[in-house]
């Protein structure tokens, strides 16, 4: 659908996003609904079958955002505590906004916290954070990420999206470089406009050298700035 194909450009151009799935057909998602993990989901109202509205009162406590031609359903969108209601043509900037509510709730309702427990490839396991010196996509399954620990051991994560990790992990101390990479702060040694080197070494002697991405280069040197 063309709909679905503009908003899914629309949600790639924000870097906090990471899409883990589009679905054109929602008994689709309703039957895959008991397997996926997702931290946020936008909804169409109007759609075939079931309404976007039905449809997030199956979500329980899953944040999420609608997007709709018609104004008049904003009162019940908000009644379903909604994130936001977005009216279409849906605005990159204006989704910005959206997308930021929800980042802005999620720090609000989470607790510090030194460690989390999560499911890996070893299990669900309790992983504490200043175990973790730098994380990246699965080349296997993008839906996984690799943690590398301070030992060198590496835990596959299981099933979960970058933004999650994001709100997790402690923002002082972890930043996002680019897309599929997210390192902890203190392994930076030096950087440029566009390289980051580190005090990682992954079976080489060679330091671990990753590329920083041009949307994600005020957020690491803004973090860098304020741990000096």
């Amino acid at each position: 659908m063309p709909g679905l194909s503009y908003l899914k450009l629309l949600c790639e151009q924000i870097q906090e996003l990471e899409v883990v799935r589009a679905f054109n057909n929602p008994d689709t998602f309703l039957k895959e609904l008991p397997g996926l993990e997702f931290d946020l989901c936008i909804l169409d109202i109007e759609m075939p079958g079931i309404n976007g509205i039905q449809m997030a009162k199956l979500l329980k406590d899953k944040p999420f955002i609608f997007t709709t031609a018609y104004k008049e359903y904003a009162i019940n969108a908000f009644d379903l505590n909604a994130v936001d209601y977005v009216t279409k043509p849906v605005k990159l900037e204006r989704l910005k906004q959206a997308v930021n509510k929800v980042l802005q709730r999620n720090k609000t309702d989470q607790p510090s916290r030194k460690s989390i427990r999560i499911n890996t490839d070893k299990g669900n396991v309790q992983l504490f954070f200043d175990q973790i010196i730098y994380v990246h996509t699965s080349g296997i399954d993008s839906r996984d990420k690799i943690a590398i620990l301070e030992n060198d051991t590496r835990l596959q994560l299981k099933n979960i999206s970058f933004t999650k990790l994001n709100s997790i992990l402690p923002t002082k101390e972890f930043c996002q470089v680019n897309k599929r990479e997210l390192i902890s702060l203190n392994r930076v040694t030096y950087f440029s406009n566009d390289q980051i080197t580190t005090n990682i070494f992954l079976q080489s002697e060679k330091p671990l050298v990753l590329t920083l991405g041009s949307p994600y280069r005020s957020d690491f040197i803004g973090k860098l700035n304020l741990n000096i």
